[in-house]
């Protein structure tokens, strides 16, 4: 997508972010997950391999296998998981943010009409 307002930002930044005050709070970004969620599986919003993405962070940082097991190598192995949740708390506030921006101007949309 070529908009500048709906483009995807490295998950460290999107981090950062979230603490400005001209985006939305955590608290906004939260409640919007399931909304996400449902608009992807309706196939209305474009984040389905993100979200995958997300996904599949998610069952890294909570499966007992890992690439760099904690039993052997204890601080690489938590070095990893904690790159990845921070992968994955980057990421999930920068969808979540251009979610919540693609609600916005999805309001001003009519089917073959735009409002300004």
């Amino acid at each position: 997508m070529a908009d500048r307002a709906l483009r995807r930002r490295l998950a460290w930044t999107a981090l950062a972010r979230v603490f400005r005050p001209d985006t939305p709070g955590v608290g906004k970004r939260i409640a919007a997950i399931p909304r996400m969620i449902k608009a992807t599986m309706k196939g209305e919003y474009d984040g389905g391999k993100r979200l995958a993405m997300l996904a599949m962070a998610g069952v890294y940082i909570i499966s007992p296998i890992d690439a760099v097991p904690e039993m052997f190598l204890f601080v690489l192995g938590m070095v990893d998981d904690l790159a990845v949740a921070g992968y994955f708390a980057g990421a999930l506030m920068d969808e979540l943010e251009r979610f919540l921006e693609w609600e916005k101007r999805r309001e001003t949309v009519i089917p073959g009409h735009v409002i300004r």
